[in-house]
C-alpha cells in the first residue's frame, strides 16, 4: 500500500512528469491520466520535452532526427536545456500560476538519465545546469514507468519507423537514439533508476509491463492519494 501527505490543489497547480525508456506507454499514460483528472473536475494541460513550444519543437527536430549527425554530448545536453528553459517560461509556469495540472512527457531527469548516465556526462553538470538555467524548478511528482529493457526498447524502434513512414519522410523523424547500442539504454535505465532512489520522496517507479489498464489504474492511485483526488471540485 502507498502513502503520500494530503497537498490541496486549491490554489497552486501541480506540475507531473512521466520519466522512463522509449516504448515504456509515457504518452498513452499521459493521455489516460489527462483524461481521469478532466473527469475529477480538474483543469490539465499536457505537454512535452524536448519541445512544448514553437522554438522547443524546432530544437526537437535537431535533437531526435535521425539526419542530425556528430552532435557532441554537451551539445546535446545544451539543447535539452535551451528548450527546457523556454518551456518553463512559456508552458509550465504559467500552467501551475493559473491553478492548473502540468502533465510533463519528460523533464530533467530525462537529461541526467540520457545525457548524465547514457552519455556518461555525469550528473554534476545536469543539476547545475537545471539550478541555473531553469531556477531549479521541481516536479511535484514524477512517475517513472519501468519496464523490460529489450521490450521497450524495440517497441519504441517499431514506433517510430512506423511513424515515419506513415508521414512518407525520410530524414525527418524522431530515431536518432533508438540507433544507439543496448548497453546505453541499460545505462539511461540505471540512471532513473537510481534518481528514483535519491529522490524518494518525488519519484514513483510504476512497473509499466502489465496492460495499459492496469498501468493506468496504479497511475491514478497514486495521483488521487498524493494529491487528496476523490472527487469534483
Amino acid at each position: 500500500m502507498l502513502y503520500y501527505p494530503l497537498v490541496s490543489l486549491a490554489h497552486r497547480g501541480k506540475f507531473i512528469t512521466f520519466e522512463g525508456l522509449d516504448g515504456t506507454g509515457k504518452s498513452t499514460q499521459i493521455q489516460k491520466l489527462a483524461k481521469a483528472l478532466r473527469a475529477l473536475g480538474q483543469s490539465v494541460v499536457v505537454t512535452r520535452e524536448p519541445g512544448g513550444t514553437g522554438t522547443g519543437e524546432k530544437i526537437r527536430h535537431v535533437i531526435l532526427d535521425s539526419a542530425t549527425t556528430e552532435l557532441s554530448p554537451m551539445a546535446e545536453m545544451a539543447l535539452m536545456f535551451a528548450s527546457r528553459a523556454q518551456h518553463i517560461r512559456e508552458v509550465i509556469e504559467p500552467g501551475v500560476a493559473q491553478g492548473k495540472i502540468v502533465l510533463c512527457d519528460r523533464f530533467t531527469d530525462s537529461t541526467e538519465a540520457y545525457q548524465g548516465s547514457g552519455r556518461k556526462l555525469g550528473n554534476k553538470a545536469v543539476l547545475e545546469l537545471h539550478r541555473i538555467l531553469c531556477g531549479d524548478l521541481q516536479p511535484d511528482l514524477t512517475i517513472l514507468l519501468d519496464s523490460d529493457l529489450a521490450t521497450s526498447v524495440e517497441r519504441a524502434r517499431r514506433r517510430n519507423v512506423a511513424k515515419t513512414a506513415k508521414a512518407g519522410r525520410v530524414h525527418k523523424d524522431e530515431n536518432r537514439f533508438e540507433q544507439e547500442n543496448r548497453a546505453f539504454f541499460g545505462r539511461v535505465r540505471n540512471g532513473y533508476l537510481a534518481i528514483a532512489r535519491r529522490e524518494t520522496g518525488r519519484v514513483v517507479v510504476v512497473d509499466a509491463r502489465g496492460t495499459p489498464s492496469q498501468t493506468h489504474a496504479t497511475i491514478l492511485e497514486v495521483v488521487k492519494q498524493k494529491f487528496r483526488l476523490n472527487s469534483k471540485g
